[in-house]
């Protein structure tokens, strides 16, 4: 992409500002010559035709909402020209597509630390894991002083403020999420910290963990011995003993999992950040890997391309099922649907939450679905499986964490500093943000604008796998670790 512009399909009646334009810029597309009409941002949308009121704004190929007025050929057109066509629940009829995956099987690998029970992990931390808010403080002063005694910055405190007071599927929520944390193939050794007296009792979710690894897993509950936090350091240093002579070997590609999300997108994350990641998903699947795409309010608007691309129609149903689900929930609250997207999505050049699925949802590639999961359940197909959580950040990336990932890779236009509790890969879809945020972001995809995708997705593939094997992504340089539970009810 040399151009100043790019039209994404052929049928599109906008086309995108790859760099700022002046107005009285001229650009051709096709036989067609567009002529800016007043200065148009990097990322937003010119007019190519003059569009009449209620006329489909096109773009990806898709419509992205309708015209609010007329706009001339060669405008500017924002959130304040397009309406959104999302209203309620919708009835969807299976079309099955199938796309040849473009990457062959390379029998691959990576190196991590295989568990005892067979799984894999690509970090050897010690989690410390609250069961409930009211120990956080002591969590938190366990990771401080442990650090500080051995000089290392592997023990992390994971801090939240459920696990009492909740019922129902609030409670369940927190339990299966905390249990799913303590299970996670990325933690070397876990303490995890009860009070005593909360909901979420220890013992209970003892059971909960099932035929865990109780030399790696340790539960304390504070009620129940004199000095938590000597008690505490006593199991954590015992659990740092064992992961010292944990050793990275020789794991199969086919073994790694990855989580797909976007935040703070823009005007370029349909252009570059999210194609290059769809393009990485195919690779990893091609390589018999996973790859995991959620953010369902997300997917609003784009949700039939992925209900086409199921495997069967048993998945095309959970497909629905997931959608609507989503759609009721927002319903059920008063909440409009299309209440999409954010402030500083429009600053950076989306205007509807069609368009912003759209882009969203080009991280899942071409493959075909395998699998639908909801919320708190874990990966167990390989390919590319659709995950049902909310478009929140924190909390997305939380629950595909969840899931198995073993890294999340994010890419983001407006920039975000934080991290789950996985390694959480930031891409820039902008060389500009990349510039400005060099602490915050991994690898830039702007230069998607620059170079040819063959060679970009090179690049990324090795820096992924740099990351997986040990080299810390930005946000673990910075000691960015939390993680949020989908909350949906009342606090007692």
């Amino acid at each position: 992409m040399s151009k100043s512009y790019i039209q994404i399909h052929p049928n599109d009646n906008v086309v995108v500002a790859l760099t700022a334009l002046p107005r009285g810029t001229q650009i051709e597309v096709g036989t067609s010559t567009v002529i800016c009409k007043e200065d148009i941002p990097e990322g937003h949308k010119i007019a190519i035709k003059n569009l009449q009121p209620e006329e489909q704004i096109i773009k990806y190929g898709f419509a992205i909402g309708k015209a609010t007025h007329s706009i001339a050929k060669g405008s500017w057109v924002n959130e304040k020209d397009v309406q959104t066509n999302l209203s309620g629940l919708e009835t969807y009829v299976y079309h099955p597509v199938r796309y040849s995956n473009p990457y062959s099987f390379e029998n691959h690998s990576f190196k991590g630390y295989r568990r005892k029970n067979g799984k894999v992990g690509i970090r050897n931390e010690i989690w410390i894991i609250p069961t409930v808010g009211c120990v956080n403080s002591v969590v938190q002063r366990l990771a401080e002083e442990m650090k500080e005694e051995t000089g290392s910055n592997n023990f992390i405190a994971f801090t939240h403020n459920y696990g009492c007071s909740q019922l129902g599927e609030d409670h369940e929520n927190t339990r299966i999420i905390l249990r799913n944390m303590a299970l996670h193939p990325n933690a070397g050794g876990v303490l995890i910290v009860g009070l005593g007296c909360e909901n979420n009792q220890p013992d209970k979710f003892r059971l909960l963990l099932g035929d865990y690894d109780k030399e790696r897993i340790r539960i304390m509950v504070c009620q129940n011995v004199s000095d938590e936090i000597e008690e505490g350091k006593k199991v954590l240093r015992d659990l740092y003993d064992q992961t010292l002579h944990d050793e990275r070997t020789d794991i199969p590609l086919s073994e790694l999992k990855v989580g797909l999300k976007c935040g703070g997108s823009d005007g370029f994350s349909g252009i570059t950040a999210n194609p290059l990641l769809g393009e990485f998903s195919d690779y990893l699947i091609a390589q018999g890997g996973t790859a995991v795409l959620t953010e369902v309010p997300e997917m609003f608007g784009a949700e039939t391309i992925l209900m086409n691309r199921c495997r069967n129609e048993q998945l095309f149903l959970k497909t629905v099922n997931m959608i609507n689900d989503f759609k009721n929930y927002y319903l059920s609250h008063g909440e409009p649907i299309g209440e999409n997207p954010s402030p500083g999505n429009k600053k950076g050049g989306i205007s509807t939450l069609e368009e912003k699925s759209l882009g969203c949802t080009q991280k899942g590639g071409t493959s075909e679905v395998t699998d639908v999961l909801k919320y708190g359940e874990c990966l167990k197909t390989a390919g590319l499986n659709l995950l049902s959580a909310p478009g929140n950040d924190l909390v997305a990336s939380t629950a595909l964490a969840a899931s198995g990932c073993h890294l999340i890779l994010f890419t983001t236009g407006r920039g975000t500093p934080f991290g789950t509790f996985v390694p959480t890969v930031k891409i820039s879809t902008n060389t500009n943000l990349y510039q400005n945020k060099p602490h915050w972001i991994d690898f830039d995809a702007g230069i998607l604008t620059k170079k040819p995708m063959d060679e970009v997705i090179q690049m990324f593939i090795q820096a992924i796998i740099d990351i997986i094997n040990g080299h810390p992504a930005w946000n673990e340089k910075n000691e960015y670790h939390d993680f949020s539970i989908f909350k949906t009810g009342v606090t007692l």
